[in-house]
């Protein structure tokens, strides 16, 4: 019988597949050409292509691009990329950045992470009673919508840092610091979260966070030192397709114990990730490979089925709602990127930098949409803001390469902004924004 609907779903998968991926590659083109993080033109892709524009305007269309039949297949190939993605942000995340920035990039990104926690707190408190799902308890909306608050994309920040020639200077070093203990504390709470909204009990939310726990220190001083000793041997005796197998086996089987525990499978891929050595070319290799599939062709997946879940219409039709959008709107940037600001000025820095150092963690991106469509899943938040806060994220990400342009613009008589940093990591940089 399954097989049977499979069947019966190919032809319609057959369209579907390449048109999403065609289209993506369109909009993340045409984004590049503007100056902007490939991920922005993917991101509105899919959302052109759900009711907010398509539907909308031919529902017809969208329905025989996106029958019934075809959207559990788009959303398992999507997620199975998502956590390909997550492996790929772990594994370049690099803490070696911390190197003379710990002090500053520890200020800096705790602030952006705090201010926004308390405003977002603030925020949902006042919009609870309207928008929050019935059966939702106000512990786990407001500290949701808080961790959604203090995202920042660690990938997408690299890719501007690389496109504007500035990844190797001081300020890049810095805001990559900075993005790498935001992004670690991010994914931190946002377990948190995914345990308190599963768990029936707060004792199942504190087993299922010991248990988290458990399993991280497990992966870092148990896990990476038996990779360590494997990846010297598979750099003599293996084969690549052989590494290429472990490493995606490695992640599907992390990501399946998180999910056991009760805390996300991203949050397992991306642990994977971490604990995976650096520096190996057959490592390196395959991770390349696994790269070159995830991004342009399971990635777009994941995209369009957020944005078949995303309608501005809704919005439209409730006047109320846009003043709830821009609030939500408001309180991202001013806690996020204001609080950064503030930080990195009180740590020393003069105030351009400050702002651009801001503005980079301010960029929400992919990740952001992984947040969201979490939450959405767990029924934390409904449609409606689950819809405002991807129109934030988009909006947040399209705004950063315009402000650090802005920021970094040489005035007359001025001498170059930046000098390559000594700190700054000589390797790759910046391969999956």
């Amino acid at each position: 019988m399954a097989a049977e609907a499979i069947h019966d779903s190919l032809p319609d998968l057959l369209i579907a597949i390449p048109a999403v991926i065609l289209a993506c590659k369109a909009g993340s083109g045409l984004m590049r050409r503007v100056g902007q993080p490939p991920v922005v033109g993917e991101m509105a892709v899919g959302i052109l292509l759900g009711p907010s524009l398509l539907g909308w305007l031919c529902p017809a269309a969208q329905d025989w691009l996106f029958p019934a039949s075809v959207l559990p297949y788009l959303s398992t190939l999507g997620n199975l990329g998502l956590l390909a993605f997550m492996f790929l942000v772990g594994l370049e995340l690099d803490l070696g950045t911390l190197r003379g920035q710990g002090r500053i990039a520890v200020a800096v990104s705790q602030t952006s992470i705090a201010l926004p926690l308390a405003l977002g707190s603030l925020l949902a408190l006042a919009m609870y009673h309207s928008l929050a799902p019935k059966g939702v308890g106000l512990r786990e909306f407001a500290f949701f919508i808080a961790v959604s608050m203090s995202i920042t994309a660690f990938p997408v920040l690299a890719r501007i840092l690389t496109d504007r020639g500035i990844y190797q200077t001081r300020l890049g070093a810095l805001a990559m610091a900075c993005a790498a203990v935001d992004d670690v504390t991010a994914w931190c709470l946002l377990a948190l979260v995914v345990a308190m909204a599963k768990s029936s009990s707060p004792l199942d939310a504190l087993t299922t966070t010991l248990s988290a726990v458990a399993f991280t220190l497990a992966m870092l001083y148990l896990v990476q030192p038996i990779l360590a000793r494997w990846a010297e041997r598979a750099e003599r005796r293996y084969t690549d397709s052989l590494v290429l197998v472990v490493l995606f086996s490695g992640l599907c089987l992390s990501a399946a114990a998180t999910d056991r525990i009760g805390v996300h499978a991203l949050f397992g891929a991306f642990l994977f990730g971490v604990v995976t050595p650096r520096g190996k070319q057959m490592i390196e290799r395959q991770a390349a490979r696994l790269r070159a599939v995830t991004l342009p062709l399971l990635l777009p997946l994941f995209f369009v089925v957020t944005g078949l879940k995303t309608s501005v219409s809704t919005l439209v039709d409730d006047p109320r709602q846009w003043w709830w959008a821009a609030a939500v709107l408001a309180v991202a940037v001013l806690a996020k990127w204001g609080g950064a600001t503030g930080a990195a000025r009180l740590s020393g820095q003069g105030w351009r930098d400050a702002l651009a150092i801001g503005a980079l963690m301010n960029s929400r991106g992919l990740t952001e949409l992984v947040v969201l469509n979490i939450g959405l899943s767990l029924g934390v938040i409904g449609t409606n803001l689950f819809t405002m806060l991807v129109v934030m994220a988009l909006l947040t990400t399209a705004a950063t390469s315009p402000a650090l342009e802005l920021l970094r613009r040489k005035r007359p008589g001025e001498r170059k902004p930046d000098a390559p940093a000594d700190t700054a990591e000589p390797g790759i940089p910046a391969r999956i924004g």
